[in-house]
């Protein structure tokens, strides 16, 4: 089985580009996903959560509140640095766990869909890497649409990951999303088609 990186900065598709991949055959472990789901009531990570961030990042019945947290660790690195700390091993297990079910199951080949994927060391396990690349006004417009805040929010939420030229540096295939949601997706075939075939 094929393990495929597939990374990208904040607001450049890269969710767009794993849905097109799955429709494909391909067998997706989703980051976000994979977080959110930790973070559901009852979730593994909310013990360390309160205890990391206290009580001020929980709603009355006791959910976390996603956009409380968010302030905390997209406005300051140390704390986004702690948060990352705490989430990286759970998150990890899963993903060891997802990979042997998508082996079991004689899945092709299995994508790691990761906005951290080079943050948290795991390009390491990828025999590819692609990246989602927007220009930097591009990039802040489409966050400033879809999430509803300022410029300056934009740019720290970019800011806090590694840089999208960093990103798109340290990966072997770089897919420009400039373009509609369907020239995007019609990229994808030909390049899945060539990690199916470098499993020969």
């Amino acid at each position: 089985m094929r393990i495929l990186g597939l990374t990208g900065s904040i607001g450049t598709g890269k969710s767009h580009v794993s849905s097109v991949l799955a429709s494909l055959g391909a067998w997706i472990i989703d980051g976000d996903q994979i977080t959110r789901e930790l973070q559901l009531p009852g979730g593994r990570a909310l013990p360390a959560l309160r205890e990391a961030f206290g009580d001020g990042i929980f709603l009355e019945d006791g959910a976390l509140n996603r956009k409380a947290l968010g302030a905390i660790v997209f406005s300051d690195a140390k704390e986004r640095a702690k948060l990352d700390a705490l989430m990286q091993p759970l998150i990890l297990a899963v993903i060891r766990e997802s990979l042997h079910e998508a082996e079991r199951s004689g899945c092709p080949v299995a994508v790691l869909d990761m906005p951290l994927l080079f943050e948290a060391g795991l390009d390491g396990m990828c025999d590819s890497i692609w990246c989602t690349y927007l220009p930097p006004e591009t990039q802040i417009g489409r966050i400033m649409q879809r999430d509803g805040i300022s410029r300056e929010a934009a740019m720290a939420r970019i800011a806090s990951q590694l840089s999208p030229e960093e990103k798109k540096r340290r990966s072997q295939i770089v897919i420009d999303t400039c373009g509609t949601l369907d020239e995007t997706a019609k990229l994808i075939p030909a390049l899945y088609a060539q990690e199916l075939d470098a499993r020969c």
